[in-house]
């Protein structure tokens, strides 16, 4: 058995990995990495204290990310934003030989962190990096599409909605901006392309998607995730995409508002003889009005779904597969926690076992990955009211568009 450290335990998403893994045999102890060691230790004692332990960490200081993973086999990194602390944390982790996977979804970051494959490779250890939902189980299905279902690929095109969930922090809200205001990769006509959210490039993209339990004609928004940087690497294609927004489409709106206006700046300005940083405004300002929209719109629980299109050829004929990851009670911290989990236990199985710095597509067998997931996110909605989530819904759009729902 090994033991394995979450850092971000305590978060929307490390606590999902914390809870996931604690059922595990394959792991004997399960530590929560965090700043916050009052939350840290609540979360041990609440689940299953003999086998939990808390530690602090401080994801800005080299020395304290050393002390924390020192002596573990896996390290789970899920403290973001990563395009501040993923290549500090990776570092480490190569230093002291322990095996590693993140959710790591800033493309800005992912680059940097793929020069890192060397430096993995001589210390002996595994990384996997973007094993969350987008980027993770989303890269995984792109793979299985193009192995088993489709004799040629063409596009890959990734769509994401989720909402409700119970809080939201500053740094999702930051996180939100910061997606807004880089430039965001496309892989169209089998070259990579950079656009821009607010210009014509950008906008061009925006569209609609259908995804079930949330609803029909959703208004979806290009997001810079690193699939579009990473599968072209590994699959033979001509397009990948991703779009995605959050929910309800009216805070989405609001936040996209307010960044386009510039109250996303940190740069102070003085009002009434005191210095007030609009980004502080903007996010006390969303969190505030994010709970009058849920109540006005009558939401309700957490939900969310991430589909994969693949679409190219079987027999000559054109064909499409589109996968479905959906939940009606779950959202943003059990769609990437889960995927991160499974990442752990496939490695401590066995399972992942190539050297180096890898996004998941590169490392991962599809069919050991989807084998795995119904039975782990069922098992993690054993506390649920109802049977929410069934695994992956898989659908196949044949050329006169009839489609039909398959099992894998």
């Amino acid at each position: 058995m090994a033991s394995v450290i979450v850092l971000g335990g305590c978060g929307a998403v490390g606590s999902v990995v914390v809870r996931t893994l604690k059922d595990q045999a394959l792991f004997s102890s399960v530590c929560i990495g965090d700043m916050n060691m009052d939350r840290a230790k609540a979360l041990a004692n609440e689940t299953e204290p003999e086998k939990i332990s808390a530690v602090y960490v401080d994801a800005a200081d080299p020395y304290s990310v050393r002390k924390a993973i020192t002596g573990f086999d896996l390290v789970i990194n899920c403290i973001g934003p990563f395009y501040k602390t993923v290549k500090g944390i990776l570092k480490m982790v190569i230093e002291e030989k322990i095996n590693y996977v993140d959710v790591c979804d800033d493309v800005d970051v992912t680059l940097d962190i793929l020069e890192m494959d060397q430096a993995a490779q001589d210390a002996g250890i595994t990384a996997v990096i973007g094993l969350g939902s987008s980027p993770g189980a989303t890269n995984i299905l792109a793979r299985f599409a193009a192995e088993n279902l489709l004799d040629e690929i063409h596009a890959v095109d990734i769509y994401h909605a989720h909402g409700g969930e119970p809080v939201e922090g500053e740094g999702v809200i930051g996180h939100r901006f910061h997606c807004m205001k880089i430039d965001i990769p496309m892989y169209l006509d089998g070259r990579l392309r950079y656009v821009k959210f607010f210009e014509p490039d950008g906008k061009a993209l925006r569209t609609t998607f259908d995804f079930p339990m949330l609803g029909d004609h959703i208004p979806v928004y290009p997001y810079p995730h690193p699939e579009q940087v990473t599968i072209p690497r590994y699959i033979n294609l001509k397009q990948v995409t991703n779009r995605g927004t959050v929910l309800p489409n009216a805070y989405y709106e609001m936040t996209e508002e307010i960044c386009r206006l510039g109250l996303d700046d940190q740069r102070p300005v003085s009002v009434k003889g005191q210095d007030i940083l609009p980004y502080d405004f903007a996010i006390a300002y969303i969190l505030r009005e994010r709970e009058r929209i849920l109540k006005e719109t009558d939401f309700g629980s957490q939900r969310g779904c991430c589909s994969v299109v693949a679409k190219g050829l079987k027999n000559g004929k054109p064909e499409e597969y589109r996968f479905h990851m959906a939940s009606k009670s779950q959202a943003l911290g059990e769609g990437t926690g889960i995927p991160a989990a499974m990442g752990g236990i496939l490695m401590q199985q066995g399972r992942i076992n190539q050297k180096g710095v890898m996004p998941p597509e590169a490392c991962i067998d599809p069919n050991d990955f989807i084998q795995l997931i119904a039975t782990v996110m069922k098992l993690d909605q054993r506390e649920a009211e109802d049977d929410s989530f069934s695994g992956v819904i898989v659908q196949k759009v044949d050329e006169r568009g009839e489609i039909e729902t398959l099992e894998i």
